[in-house]
């Protein structure tokens, strides 16, 4: 178990009056123990408190490193696990909850468990996760020039008369060759009127001359995710709106970029960007937040949104994705990973931002 990162998420717990706490994120488990195990329907489940009884429950059908730093609970499907689990529990106290932990695990230990109350506590998790140690920042700095290395492959895939799924089909391919172990979400291809869909999967569209090319994309390595979204122009030289929209969005995703430091409000960052957009007339047009943390998840807990007044600190990695999608036309976005630095922010992402035309 790292003691650094479980350290950080027990004082975050005893902020809010809290001595102990179920986890039954995976990834919140694998963040802590280095493991990462998929349940299913199965109870999987870190109890940790701040006397140190911490215990891992795990099935006996999984098979984990012999030493994870954690007393295991084995169990079989036929054991009374639960009654395992309440077991450990401290009695007269209130228990932090997973925002994962199943109801029918939860039911039950709510009427056994002999606690005081359930308070839902992931915020201690997910809080910690938010900003990332020295490890986890040369990991993401790993994965992302991986998918900077892709983009530019990907781009080579740009060609008369190809398909969005027949550019899909090879990405894989080419993550693996460059030492990425998959992706870390599916790709998002899309040509032309269809790049103003914001989540369009790729499809049998063909590609035609004048299309933009719009691929957001993203691999795993180290179980650790990146994500970045380049826009390209096929053959033609755009018309001077589709040239003024390019620039406009180039330009938000800079505005946002500049202005990042530790204590500046994500809300603030928002306004930066689309405050561009907006003064162009295209604001209606930008339909979506400015950016979403990431780490060993490809979304994690906190976002770069109008509504989000928390501010920037020292260890977040999180996207600059400013976009403008005009229906029946075009789509553009121009998605940077951030790593926020003592002094300002450190781009992950190196691929050229210029107008690009693929011929």
């Amino acid at each position: 178990m790292n003691q650094e990162r479980l350290e950080k998420i027990l004082i975050k717990l005893k902020e809010r009056e809290l001595k102990q706490m179920i986890i039954s994120d995976p990834y919140a488990i694998l963040y802590l123990t280095g493991r990462y195990i998929d349940p299913g329907e199965r109870l999987l489940a870190l109890y940790i408190n701040e006397s140190g009884g911490n215990k891992m429950f795990i099935n006996n059908l999984f098979t984990v490193p012999e030493d994870l730093g954690v007393e295991k609970v084995r169990f079989d499907d036929t054991d009374d696990y639960l009654s395992l689990l309440c077991s450990c529990i401290q009695k007269g106290e209130p228990l932090g909850i997973d925002k994962n932990f199943p109801a029918r695990f939860l039911l039950p230990v709510i009427a056994a468990s002999g606690a005081s109350d359930f308070v839902l506590s992931s915020v201690c998790v997910d809080e910690v996760r938010a900003c990332k140690d020295e490890e986890e920042k040369e990991k993401m700095r790993a994965v992302s020039a991986i998918n900077d290395k892709a983009m530019a492959k990907f781009r080579d895939l740009i060609r008369e008369g190809v398909t969005e799924k027949e550019i899909a089909s090879k990405m894989l391919d080419i993550y693996t060759s460059l030492g990425a172990e998959g992706y870390s979400f599916t790709p998002l291809i899309g040509f032309g009127p269809n790049c103003a869909k914001g989540h369009h999967e790729p499809d049998d569209t063909v590609l035609k001359e004048g299309d933009t090319v719009l691929f957001d994309v993203g691999c795993r390595k180290d179980n650790y995710c990146s994500d970045m979204t380049r826009t390209f122009f096929y053959k033609s030289v755009p018309s001077e709106k589709h040239r003024e929209i390019y620039n406009l969005v180039r330009k938000a995703n800079e505005a946002a970029e500049a202005i990042l430091k530790p204590g500046v409000r994500l809300c603030d960052v928002d306004r930066a960007a689309r405050q561009v957009i907006e003064e162009a007339g295209y604001g209606p047009n930008f339909t979506h937040r400015l950016g979403h943390f990431i780490g060993l998840e490809v979304h994690e807990f906190g976002d770069v949104s109008c509504v989000n007044e928390a501010v920037a600190e020292v260890g977040n990695i999180f996207s600059i994705e400013p976009g403008i999608y005009v229906d029946g036309e075009l789509g553009v976005r121009i998605e940077d990973l951030v790593l926020i630095t003592e002094d300002g922010c450190e781009i992950l992402n190196s691929f050229c931002k210029d107008l690009d035309i693929v011929e």
